[in-house]
C-alpha cells in the first residue's frame, strides 16, 4: 500500500463513448483544475485510448495517482468487454476485431507504465456511484450515455460488477438497445424518456433497490421527468469526482 502525501493529487478520467474527460482532484475530492475533454475517436483500440489519456494528462498538473472510469466490464484493471469502444463508427455494430483487441487487455498496468504513476481502472458506473451513494441499503446506479451502465452498492460497499445494461428488457431487446444513445437518436427524446421511466421501474422489479441514481451524459434530458420517489438524477461530473473513492476503498 502506498503512503500518499497529505495533499495527494489524483488524475481522474471518465472515458465515454463521445468524449474522454479528465481533471485533477485534491485529497478531499475537489476539482483543482479545469476539466479537459478530448473527443472519443472511432475506431478506438486500446493503444489509441492510452494515447488520448496520456495527451489529456499532459494538459493538467502533475498527479500522484490516477483513477479511470471505463465504459465496460473490468476486473482488477483488466478489460473483458467494452461494447461502446468495440466499433469502427460511433453507435455502429460491434465488430469482432475490436472485441478481440479489448478482451483481457490489462489497461490498468499499461496506463501505469505510460503515466508513470499508480493507476486504478474501474467500470464508469462503479466510479460514478462511489461519488453519489448515501451508504445505506441497496443502492443502484444507472448511467445513460452511449450505452447503459449499472452499479450496485450494499451499505456503501461496491458489489461485484454486473453488466445489467445487457439484461433483457422489452420487445426481445436489452436495456442498452432500448435506451442507449442510438435508440434515443432513432426514436426521439420524448419516446426515449418514456422508455427510461419503464426501465427504472423494470430494474426495481428484480433488484428491489432502496435508492436509484440516474446519471451519465444523457441524463440531462431527464431534468423535468418524474422518475419516482426512490430515484435521484445526479450530475455527470460524478463520473470524475468518484475517482477519489477508488483509492479510499484501499484504506
Amino acid at each position: 500500500m502506498y503512503k500518499w502525501p497529505q495533499d495527494v493529487k489524483t488524475l481522474s478520467v471518465d472515458v465515454g463513448g463521445s468524449g474522454v474527460k479528465g481533471t485533477i482532484l485534491n485529497s478531499l475530492g475537489e476539482m483543482i483544475a479545469d476539466r479537459v475533454r478530448i473527443p472519443t475517436p472511432y475506431p478506438c483500440p486500446p493503444e489509441k485510448l492510452i494515447e488520448i489519456i496520456v495527451d489529456l494528462a499532459s494538459q493538467l498538473p502533475q498527479a500522484d495517482r490516477s483513477s479511470i472510469g471505463f465504459p465496460g466490464l473490468v476486473r482488477n484493471g483488466v478489460v473483458l468487454h467494452v461494447p461502446s469502444l468495440s466499433r469502427s463508427i460511433k453507435d455502429g455494430p460491434m465488430e469482432p476485431l475490436y472485441i478481440s483487441m479489448w478482451f483481457q487487455f490489462d489497461l490498468q498496468t499499461e496506463l501505469g507504465k505510460r503515466l508513470n504513476i499508480p493507476v486504478k481502472v474501474a467500470n464508469d458506473a462503479d466510479v460514478q456511484g462511489s461519488a453519489v451513494i448515501e451508504g445505506k441499503g441497496l443502492e443502484f446506479v444507472m448511467t445513460l450515455g452511449t450505452g447503459v451502465g449499472a452499479a450496485l452498492f450494499q451499505d456503501g460497499v461496491l458489489m461485484p460488477h454486473l453488466e445489467l445494461g445487457h439484461a433483457p428488457f422489452r420487445n426481445n431487446e436489452e436495456f442498452e438497445e432500448q435506451i442507449g444513445n442510438a435508440a434515443r437518436e432513432r426514436i426521439g427524446v420524448e419516446r426515449w424518456k418514456k422508455r427510461v421511466i419503464k426501465a427504472v421501474k423494470a430494474y426495481d422489479q428484480f433488484l428491489f433497490y432502496d435508492r436509484c441514481y440516474v446519471g451519465g451524459g444523457n441524463s440531462k434530458h431527464l431534468k423535468e421527468v418524474d422518475l419516482g420517489s426512490k430515484v435521484t438524477r445526479v450530475s455527470n461530473k460524478a463520473g470524475l469526482l468518484g475517482g477519489i473513492r477508488l483509492w479510499e476503498l484501499d484504506k
